[in-house]
């Protein structure tokens, strides 16, 4: 769980990829560092290695770079659907307990082996080997068998039924396959692999640590050809650095969440470049400690989020990047396509809520107070983070027109849901994960003890043992009308509790160069999207 949460931090700050230069061989200076469609090569800006492109491993490995290599059973599609990839079809038996993969029969891997069940289960078995590594995905835990039934059919055996299987298949790691000639002595691949193989659209041809890694299109790729010969992966240390490379024609793409400042993006579009925001991603939000001090009251809940002018802080601080969030869930993932009562801006409703819960403003004071209790609320926020910060210090103030006194505290990116899970801090930002793992994923962390901090935090609720319950019969329901109302009642106690405070939906954007043909930049966060991205 640790490595999980290292790596969603280290994607929250970086979730990038940089368009297309080429080395030249003109004298002239412009002509060498201006990127040009001439060599068909995109060039990637990261600030971090590649790493060692292990497929079922953490960090230092990088998402986007294993998306490149090796592919799924299953794939995820930005409608939420899942669609084929190295699995042709499949079939779930009517208790969910069977899943029988038929594979494809054409597929090779990059080096022109044979991807075959044989190797579906090597992998599988690899994976296994270190279960405890890969706690996070449920889909781990309920694993009774994955066995061979001939050359090109596979079949998965589960202890119960658990709905979300394809999804945890379709994600980008561990369940992804390695070639056998990539496999270590002893099959150990937690600890190394002997070489990056894969299926996938990509194979690694050149690297430098810490400097570059190129990708060549991989000639034996089963399905439909990248537009572009090679990707170039250059370690750009910095936000400030990225954006300095795309203006001065070093990079003709910019991609990705958080990857340069919002001035920064803002400056670049009003000079003109082509610029494009994704459809919502994760959601950002607040979480709130319900297991002591004032937050234990759903009233004071409810009055900090009506205290907040949350539309004009999103719009003003994310510069028009990010949506507005009424709901913990945006309408395009899967379950919670629908409306949920929301809470608008209404300081007067805000103190009228404190007042009648007994917080009263005393004389000559700023704070409200209740039994000799002070209306105090301490925010952790991530220090580094772009957004969080100047969001909390705008709370601030709007909270204190209503006698709230709230503290701030930056903090490296565990330490808030740590202290959360403690009930030693009230409040913290929080957010989801995204496709393709949510909703089914809020409801498995959410109802379990773990680093995602709601399960300790939703434990003032009066109901919160029956909502743990309903989350738990959510994943191994096989009646879908019955996921569909249990995730609804879910979300609906949530929200009507008050327990988290969503503020923006994420967004994906892109800046490209006149080089780069325009396209609309994907939804998902880690799978980034290749087949679009053509030269002119």
């Amino acid at each position: 769980m640790k490595n999980r949460w290292q790596w969603i931090a280290l994607l929250f700050v970086v979730g990038l990829i940089a368009g297309c230069s080429t080395n030249t061989t003109s004298s002239s200076k412009d002509e060498n560092t201006k990127a040009t469609s001439q060599q068909n090569t995109l060039t990637y800006g990261w600030p971090l290695d590649v790493g060692p492109l292990n497929p079922h491993a953490y960090l230092p490995n990088q998402m986007t770079a294993q998306a490149m290599v090796y592919d799924s059973l299953v794939s995820y599609n930005d409608d939420g659907t899942i669609a084929p990839m190295l699995a042709k079809k499949w079939a779930i038996s009517e208790d969910g307990k069977q899943y029988t993969f038929y594979l494809r029969e054409d597929v090779k891997f990059s080096d022109g082996s044979t991807f075959n069940a044989d190797n579906v289960i090597r992998n599988v078995n690899a994976i296994m080997k270190h279960k405890d590594d890969h706690s996070w995905m449920g889909l781990v835990r309920h694993i009774k068998d994955f066995k061979k039934i001939d050359d090109y059919t596979v079949k998965l055996l589960l202890d119960e039924a658990y709905y979300p299987v394809l999804n945890e298949l379709a994600f980008v790691r561990p369940f992804r396959f390695l070639g056998d000639e990539g496999f270590p002595a002893g099959d150990d691949t937690a600890k190394a692999i002997k070489s990056p193989i894969g299926t996938g659209p990509w194979v690694l041809k050149t690297y430098k640590k810490d400097e570059y890694a190129i990708f060549e299109r991989n000639d034996y790729y089963w399905g439909e050809k990248p537009p572009v010969k090679e990707i170039k992966i250059n370690v750009i240390p910095d936000a400030e650095s990225i954006a300095l490379a795309f203006e001065n024609n070093e990079l003709d793409m910019i991609y990705g969440r958080g990857v340069i400042s919002l001035d920064n993006y803002e400056y670049l579009k009003a000079q003109g470049y082509h610029t494009e925001i994704s459809e919502p991603m994760s959601t950002r939000a607040l979480l709130f400690n319900t297991q002591s001090g004032p937050l234990k009251e759903r009233s004071v809940r409810q009055a900090f989020q009506y205290a907040i002018n949350k539309k004009q802080m999103v719009d003003s601080i994310t510069n028009g990047t990010e949506m507005v969030a009424d709901k913990i869930f945006w309408n395009n993932i899967p379950y919670a396509d629908f409306d949920l009562e929301t809470i608008s801006y209404d300081v007067e409703k805000a103190k009228k809520l404190l007042d009648e819960a007994g917080w009263k403003l005393p004389k000559d004071s700023t704070i409200r107070e209740k039994n000799g209790q002070k209306l105090q609320l301490e925010l952790m926020y991530i220090a580094t983070d772009a957004v969080q910060k100047p969001m909390a210090e705008l709370m601030q103030g709007e909270l204190a027109k209503v006698g709230i006194e709230l503290t701030l505290q930056g903090a490296d990116v565990m330490v808030g849901l740590e202290k959360l899970m403690n009930d030693e801090t009230d409040i913290n930002f929080w957010r989801t994960n995204g496709p393709p793992t949510d909703p089914h994923s809020f409801m498995n962390e959410s109802s379990t003890p773990n680093a995602n901090a709601v399960y300790e935090a939703k434990l003032g609720l009066k109901d919160h043992k029956i909502l743990d319950k309903k989350m738990q019969q959510i994943l191994t329901t096989t009646n879908e009308k019955q996921r569909a109302t249990l995730y609804k009642d879910v979300l609906t106690e949530l929200n009507k509790e008050a327990l988290f405070f969503p503020l923006s939906y994420e967004t994906n954007l892109v800046i490209t160069q006149p080089t780069m043909k325009n396209f609309k930049p994907s939804s998902s966060e880690y799978d980034l999207p290749y087949q679009q991205m053509k030269l002119k």
